[in-house]
């Protein structure tokens, strides 16, 4: 059995009557880790166990150093992660509460990345957060099961971080016969590499992350991320903090479900002026998850930012 779970994909009556039109939302923030990494990042650490790992190391800013340690947690394999000075107190209690050892270091997650990977010892295999063309497979089976259920959207909309939930996606779309549907990739205003990369025409990588969604800090997007724009049709939407947060609080009201705010990037996309969005009828939205949310940071911020 895989170390995830199948989760709901379900019409949402509140945001449906909204938008006049049918909204779905594959609940990924269901799975047991708190986000969809545990999919491809399960797949990835049962391949490496059985290909003689001793211990996993990883980088990430929240969400995939949860999904690590609680593989490694699940498996009997012990784990380091490496969060970056960004990550927050609480992704940081989640990654100990799994039992993997911790360790905080540089300003990004770029730099937490490169100090991860020069403590890799002989008998460690690392687990990439999101640019390994390993965990895709594992990301596209979130496709599987709304293809296998249904019904089929006219557009998917999905957060975009390093691009390893976007390359899943895609290769699901890819692989279920539905590599018709546009994608709508959403960021917040400070996390953008993948809008302004596709902009580009090339990856481009940001001086910094001035975003509060930290799970999208990445600075550089993966190249296959960037590369699959060449082949499928992609919509880059980027919205503020603001409007994610308050996207986030919404949903919480509507569906009793807490996510984070590169969640609510996606969330928050429906109310935008997206061509593509405008032209559907039926709209799936990836519930990616954020175990690292709490209902106070989302409410301070929001009384904040007025």
């Amino acid at each position: 059995m895989p170390l995830h779970i199948q989760t709901p994909y379900i019409r949402s009556r509140a945001a449906s009557l909204r938008l006049g039109k049918d909204v779905f939302l594959k609940l990924d923030a269901l799975q047991p880790s708190g986000s969809f990494k545990l999919r491809g990042i399960g797949a990835v650490c049962e391949a490496r166990q059985a290909a003689g790992a001793r211990r996993f190391v990883s980088s990430s800013s929240g969400n995939a150093g949860i999904a690590v340690a609680y593989s490694g947690r699940e498996l009997g394999v012990p784990v380091l992660v490496v969060v970056p000075e960004s990550s927050s107190a609480r992704a940081r209690d989640r990654i100990r509460f799994e039992g993997a050892e911790l360790a905080v270091h540089g300003a990004s997650w770029a730099e937490a990345n490169a100090y991860a990977q020069s403590v890799m010892g002989a008998n460690d295999a690392f687990v990439h957060p999101f640019d390994d063309p390993g965990l895709w497979p594992g990301h596209a089976t979130m496709v599987d099961e709304m293809a296998a259920t249904g019904p089929k959207p006219d557009a998917v909309v999905v957060a975009v971080g390093g691009g390893g939930l976007l390359c899943g996606v895609l290769e699901g779309l890819a692989r279920n016969g539905w590599g018709d549907v546009p994608v709508v990739a959403t960021e917040t205003e400070g996390a953008d590499c993948y809008a302004r990369s596709l902009q580009a025409g090339r990856p481009i990588e940001l001086p910094a992350i001035t975003s509060i969604a930290t799970s999208l800090g990445a600075k550089r997007p993966s190249s296959a991320a960037v590369e699959w724009a060449t082949r499928h049709s992609i919509e880059p939407v980027v919205v503020s903090d603001a409007a994610a947060v308050a996207a986030c609080l919404r949903f919480l009201d509507e569906h009793q479900l807490l996510v984070e705010p590169s969640c609510g990037s996606a969330l928050a996309a429906l109310e935008t002026a997206s061509p593509v969005l405008a032209a559907a009828s039926r709209i799936a939205v990836i519930v990616c998850g954020g175990v690292t949310a709490t209902v106070e940071a989302l409410q301070d911020f929001h009384r904040r930012e007025g």
